[in-house]
């Protein structure tokens, strides 16, 4: 059931009414049993998979809580292995497989093993983290085991964030379940802003610019530098208004109903440089890998090349998380290169911009900063974007040719001059909206849902296009 359905509109008056129109105590059985028939909307099956993992992170809760010692551990690793065991056969298994047969084929032996013939469950990797976080924080002593097995399977499979987060930690969320929240009409309107910003983001802007970037990326031997070059442009704006406003869609959806999910983007176009870019995209899992690996491993409490190992291991296992494919492992480890080498060349940089002057210049400083990581973001969104290794590079040597004639249907990749405009002007009208302030109240509230809504009604792409992140 996808957010910018009609299905899901229906979906969620009902289910919405519904939890105001019961009392308290029977609330926590109707987000379950919506999440449940949420979910199974994709697959059905798969819904077996969710009840597994949460029965054996549900009783390893209890265990971590009540044991001591070296047991204790033991709980821990049978709970994580679990879920990471589940993500390995759906997300990794076959690709492992193909680089055994590669290797095999090397040495002129056929793979014994075969592929799995089957479907990823949807958002598999968002819940697996988001209950693996709950046993690490039962096992830190950070979060008391949850006894009622109906709050915690609703911690797992709460609908608004279940299938692309944002990954939310136990501490912030379980005990919302039990608070009784009634109607309040500020916080109703409230949500539904974040909601028709996210549609806005997702129907306007990002369904937009997926034409373009789709056309281009399925023909890249047509297509000379500049179309190109726009096309890694359109993608950058495309996969961050899809993902941030599936996760405005969230936020907004569990506001209503008196419940606050962490934030999970802020403006990360704005960053001077790829560390506050990680700080401000995919927030949940940034930060996940931050306190779950990064500070685990040591962070940079440690002597500098393993400090250089500690980012480099967390970004490449970022992109792991990220897909089984060769360009989402590319794509990790370009970032943990970036940071590496920021690390590397601050004090040089810091000597370079003092001789020239640049650093009397604050405003000419900030945005040489800010266009110098998007330009390294956007490059490396190639890998995340191409279809495969070979496809990427392809795209890199199609920019790097400099062939800058094209005809204008190339330069609109087929689509019209008026898809082109419209496509800049969405990207323009995003980056207005950074103007202003960040908790600016409207005057008028209502009226601003219901323009932004007909704005979406008469530009925004009705296909009902998936979001990007389903797939992770």
């Amino acid at each position: 059931m996808l957010f910018n359905s009609f299905q899901f509109l229906i979906f969620f008056v009902v289910v919405t009414t519904a939890y105001f129109a019961l009392p308290h105590k029977f609330r926590w059985m109707l987000l379950l049993a919506a999440s449940c028939y949420f979910y199974m909307a994709f697959i059905p099956i798969y819904i077996l998979i969710l009840g597994f993992t949460i029965v054996i992170d549900y009783f390893a809760g209890i265990f971590l809580e009540k044991i001591e010692g070296r047991n204790k551990k033991i709980f821990l690793i049978a709970s994580l292995v679990s879920n990471i065991g589940v993500l390995a056969i759906f997300k990794y298994y076959n690709f492992l497989n193909s680089i055994l047969g590669d290797f095999l084929s090397f040495v002129h032996v056929s793979n014994p093993v075969p592929l799995l013939h089957i479907i990823l469950p949807i958002g598999l990797s968002f819940h697996t983290f988001q209950a693996m976080s709950y046993t690490i924080e039962v096992y830190r002593g950070n979060q008391k085991a949850e006894k009622h097995f109906g709050i915690y399977a609703l911690y797992v499979m709460f609908y608004p964030q279940l299938v692309a987060g944002p990954i939310e930690r136990p501490q912030n969320l379980l005990h919302q379940f039990r608070t009784i929240h009634t109607f309040d009409y500020d916080r109703v309107i409230h949500g539904m802003n974040f909601i028709t910003i996210g549609l806005f983001k997702k129907m306007v802007i990002a369904d937009r610019l997926l034409v373009y970037v789709n056309q281009v990326f399925g023909n890249v031997d047509n297509f000379t530098t500049i179309p190109i070059i726009l096309s890694v442009i359109f993608f950058s704006f495309q996969i961050y208004c899809d993902f941030s406003g599936y996760s405005d869609i969230a936020i907004g959806a569990a506001k209503i109903m008196g419940i606050d999910l962490m934030t999970n983007f802020n403006r990360p176009y704005l960053s001077k440089s790829i560390s506050e870019f990680w700080k401000r995209w995919h927030i949940s899992l940034s930060s996940w890998f931050r306190d779950y690996l990064y500070i685990p491993l040591g962070g940079n409490r440690v002597v500098k090349w393993r400090w250089y190992y500690n980012l480099f291991f967390t970004f490449f296992i970022s992109g792991l998380w990220h897909g089984a494919n060769w360009t989402f492992l590319i794509w990790g480890s370009l970032h943990g290169i970036y940071l590496i080498s920021a690390i590397f060349l601050e004090k040089p940089k810091s000597i370079f911009k003092s001789w020239i002057g640049l650093n009397k210049w604050i405003l000419l400083d900030k945005f040489q900063n800010v266009f110098v990581t998007f330009i390294l973001v956007a490059f490396s969104w190639i890998f995340f974007r191409a279809a495969n290794v070979s496809q990427a590079f392809l795209v890199i040597h199609k920019i790097a040719e400099l062939h800058l004639q094209c005809n204008l249907a190339m330069l609109c990749a087929y689509q019209g001059p008026f898809n082109l405009i419209l496509s800049f002007l969405a990207i323009a009208l995003l980056f207005l909206s950074y103007l202003l302030p960040r908790n600016m109240k409207l005057k008028y509230p209502l009226l601003f849902i219901i323009v932004v809504t007909l704005i979406i009604l008469v530009l925004g792409k009705g296909e009902n296009n998936e979001f990007i992140y389903f797939q992770f």
